[in-house]
């Protein structure tokens, strides 16, 4: 499980291989992921600039403690807000990014499948899918940052293990997300990409992840989508063109 982990970081670093070889492509991708930054920052930034009227407000009952545990509960209730607050923007930084450069990224996903060669479907699932991927990908964002904040109210523990737990599984749904776009254009059924899914669940992981953690580096969402694209296509390519893992719908009755 670690070494597949491992592998699916890897991928991510493969991306960064078409940044010196196709890099006026690679810089078109960049384009969505600004428009996607300047659109969340006007609703992020008032958001953690209020951080303490909220963290005053959601905690009245401690308003009589003592000035040491007061602050404390305070200090922890406003790092738990905020790491629910960067899930969800995170996750619909991606869903609003894939859907505005739909054409950008379709373009890199091509270039990607012509270089690896073999049979390159001519569609890529269309605009409509794209637009139910990513409504399915914020909802999905709302309900990790949920847990996120639930985990946060662990005594001690809270907000290193809400950390963990959402880099985790939002690395996971971006895994998915990512991967997509060569499994729609391929009109694979849902029951063989669960079981692809599956069969590879570790590497997905580290890609997932590893991606995640670089969109919350400072304006690393930006610079890493057109990366992941490559990424992720890289991936998708090679666990559809691995016959030891590739599923099989079960017969129709």
């Amino acid at each position: 499980m670690i070494s597949e982990f491992i592998t699916g970081i890897r991928f991510l670093g493969r991306g960064f291989a078409y940044w010196r070889t196709r890099p006026g492509l690679m810089a078109l991708g960049l384009i969505p992921g600004l428009i996607s930054l300047i659109v969340l920052a006007a609703a992020l930034v008032p958001l953690l600039a209020s951080l303490g009227v909220i963290t005053d407000w959601a905690t009245p009952f401690a308003d009589g403690w003592n000035p040491f545990w007061r602050n404390a509960l305070r200090v922890a209730f406003g790092i738990v807000i905020t790491i629910a607050a960067l899930v969800l923007a995170g996750m619909t930084f991606t869903a609003l990014t894939l859907l505005i450069g739909d054409p950008f990224y379709q373009r890199i996903w091509r270039a990607v499948e012509n270089d690896l060669g073999g049979d390159v479907p001519e569609g890529d699932g269309g605009f409509l899918v794209a637009l139910g991927e990513s409504i399915r990908l914020v909802v999905l964002g709302v309900l990790v940052a949920l847990l996120a904040l639930a985990i946060g109210f662990i005594p001690l523990i809270g907000a290193p293990a809400a950390a963990v737990t959402s880099v985790l599984l939002t690395g996971r749904i971006l895994a998915r997300e990512l991967t997509g776009r060569a499994l729609n254009a391929r009109d694979m059924a849902s029951f063989d990409r669960s079981q692809l899914f599956a069969a590879n669940r570790g590497r997905l992981l580290g890609f997932g992840a590893a991606t995640q953690l670089c969109f919350m580096v400072p304006l690393g969402a930006v610079f890493i989508m057109p990366t992941a694209v490559v990424g992720a296509t890289l991936l998708a390519r090679q666990v559809l063109d691995t016959p030891a893992v590739r599923p099989t719908s079960p017969p129709h009755a």
